[in-house]
């Protein structure tokens, strides 16, 4: 896919000044040049051209807010100096795998004042004695020269911070979601009512249980009074079996 097609698929049907962030890796660049970039991607401030083929960056327009260019894997020998004039406020610049031969193809980037990093990875340069002390002379404004500082400090992974933070912003999010069930499963009001019909079961469990003694007793009052009932039936035919036998004692002397 060449780098016109590939621009034009990017923009997503957006129009170039919404445009932040443009990465056009691995697709062709016709005659080594960039194509379909303008100046109207005037908010762009990333663009990644990686292994795309290019021989130079004489064709990039002018991008004032673009910090970061990735550059790397092409076939870039020379022709720096227009960074300064078409992206003047750039920070960040890797030209890993090129063909930079020698510290004078990199001397235009002096005028980059607001440079911080740059990336020489697997260029020839490297290969030169005193390599990194020879470019921080060189480019005094860099931090950074292939991912360390000076004292061969490692630089902290501007990608890896931001993914942390999204992290960060995505466990906020989780908490503030449960905060919101939390207060939707019990909003204002609710846990008192709640707590009045908890209230209220215990009532209706202290009565049922009062009720259910109630009728116990009941029960049991119910049959003390059959035990007594059968008892004074029985006193009765006694004393009723007692006069009988008298009557018939009574009778016995008579004759």
């Amino acid at each position: 896919m060449d780098m016109k097609k590939r621009i034009h698929l990017e923009l997503r049907n957006r129009t170039p000044s919404d445009v932040k962030e443009l990465v056009l890796d691995n697709c062709r660049s016709n005659e080594g040049k960039i194509e379909g970039l303008t100046d109207e991607f005037e908010e762009l401030e990333f663009l990644s051209t990686i292994n795309v083929g290019l021989t130079t960056v004489a064709h990039l327009p002018k991008l004032n807010k673009l910090k970061k260019l990735e550059l790397s894997d092409n076939r870039i020998s020379g022709g720096l100096e227009v960074l300064a004039e078409k992206c003047p406020n750039l920070t960040h610049l890797n030209l890993s795998g090129n063909k930079i031969k020698d510290l004078s193809t990199i001397e235009p980037l002096k005028e980059l004042g607001t440079l911080k990093s740059l990336d020489l990875f697997n260029c020839e340069v490297t290969n030169l004695n005193e390599y990194r002390d020879n470019v921080f002379k060189l480019l005094p404004q860099l931090t950074y020269l292939d991912g360390y500082d000076k004292d061969d400090k490692e630089a902290p992974d501007s990608d890896a911070e931001v993914y942390a933070e999204g992290l960060d912003d995505d466990e906020e999010d989780e908490d503030d979601v449960d905060e919101e069930d939390y207060d939707d499963d019990a909003a204002p009001g609710d846990e008192e009512e709640d707590e009045g019909e908890e209230d209220e079961e215990e009532e209706n469990e202290e009565e049922e249980e009062d009720d259910l003694s109630g009728e116990e007793e009941e029960e049991e009052d119910l049959n003390d009074r059959e035990v007594d009932d059968e008892d004074d039936e029985e006193e009765e035919r006694g004393q009723k079996r007692k006069r009988e036998l008298d009557e018939e004692g009574e009778e016995d002397d008579d004759d």
